[in-house]
């Protein structure tokens, strides 16, 4: 896909209807080279039970995100991306307010793409830091 920073947030915003990014209201704010940003907000649906931000949310934010920055390097119409491994450090935990992810590309290869992903927080606070791996297929 030849970029175009509008067209991206767009195609992902759109892809993310009737599917777990939009339970989880994540919304695809900016990209650029090698990089794809999202937010998500920080409430009783992605907490888990001590009123905290739950990893597993972060993770899904996490990979949702890094998964759609692989659609900026890929022919959509002939490949499609899938995530095969993900790990995450959650370093500080948050209650409430919102979340900002972006997913920073460390290897790009025909048939592999490494992200770096970091969640902040609004005063740029390192939530989590994560690492997907993603691989490219063709298209069935």
């Amino acid at each position: 896909m030849i970029f175009e920073r509008d067209k991206v947030l767009q195609l992902c915003n759109d892809w993310s209807k009737n599917t777990l990014m939009q339970t989880l209201e994540i919304e695809y704010i900016d990209a650029g080279e090698g990089f794809l940003t999202a937010k998500m907000p920080v409430n009783s649906r992605v907490h888990q039970p001590m009123g905290l931000l739950h990893g597993g949310a972060t993770v899904a934010l996490a990979e949702s995100v890094g998964s759609a920055a692989s659609l900026m390097f890929i022919n959509t119409e002939k490949q499609e991306v899938r995530g095969i491994e993900i790990s995450a450090n959650h370093l500080r935990s948050k209650r409430d307010g919102i979340v900002y992810c972006t997913a920073k590309i460390i290897h790009q290869g025909r048939s592999i793409h490494l992200w770096e992903i970091k969640i902040m927080d609004e005063k740029d606070r390192l939530i989590s830091l994560c690492k997907l791996t993603n691989m490219i297929l063709p298209r069935r």
